[in-house]
């Protein structure tokens, strides 16, 4: 029986590359809404969490996929896409939030 393991070991690579930009830049637009207020680490949790289960799922289910030998093309791109999406509007957002905080 032949092992999977660097098909799915090169897929795991790929999807942190690309998951952990996206988690990174969530964070960013998560931390700049919250820099202001005094005991902000439960509404940090609550912000940033619905931002982080598409990249989370999409790379776990890749993975898995993977595991089974079938194409992960289609989560990879959607990953891809989301990195393109978060690198396009986290700026964006990250700058507007602190230039409201700013102005309090």
């Amino acid at each position: 029986m032949k092992s999977k393991l660097p098909e799915s070991l090169a897929v795991l690579i790929y999807s942190l590359l690309l998951g952990t930009q996206v988690l990174s830049l969530v964070g960013a637009i998560g931390v700049s809404l919250t820099v202001a207020v005094n005991r902000g680490g439960v509404l940090l949790s609550v912000i940033r969490l619905p931002l982080y289960i598409p990249a989370l799922i999409l790379g776990a289910n890749a993975i898995d996929i993977a595991s089974d030998g079938m194409s992960v093309r289609g989560q990879l791109y959607f990953l891809g896409a989301v990195l393109v999406l978060a690198l396009s509007l986290a700026p964006l957002a990250t700058a507007v939030a602190l230039r409201i905080t700013a102005s309090r």
